[in-house]
């Protein structure tokens, strides 16, 4: 089996069009800015597809899906794989991402 490189999400290899889209998707999201999971399903074309939005980020290894910037729709940060909630909470905050008890504060 061949080891994911940081385009192979690009290329297909193993994953669901779906998936792929996804990644695409959040690839996209620049840094600053943040999206929710059910945000990404609907872009995806599959609004209630939240939580397979959120295990395709729980299995994100791509350097260039910044999955950090993906949060629940109640602005809680959610988990992180590489730190958990405190580590992508102090992420967000370092890319500009303003945050009050433990929630991204949405901007309107």
């Amino acid at each position: 089996m061949r080891a994911p490189t940081e385009e192979s999400y690009k290329e297909g290899g193993n994953l669901s069009p779906f998936r792929r889209l996804v990644y695409r998707i959040v690839a996209q999201i620049p840094k600053g800015r943040v999206l929710t999971y059910g945000a990404v399903a609907a872009r995806a074309g599959a609004p209630g597809a939240a939580r397979a939005v959120g295990t395709a980020m729980a299995q994100n290894c791509y350097r260039d899906v910044p999955c950090h910037r993906v949060v629940r729709s109640d602005g809680s940060v959610g988990g992180y794989a590489f730190g958990g909630s405190r580590a992508k909470a102090a992420r967000l905050r370092r890319e500009g991402i303003l945050l009050s008890c433990g929630r991204v504060v949405f901007s309107k």
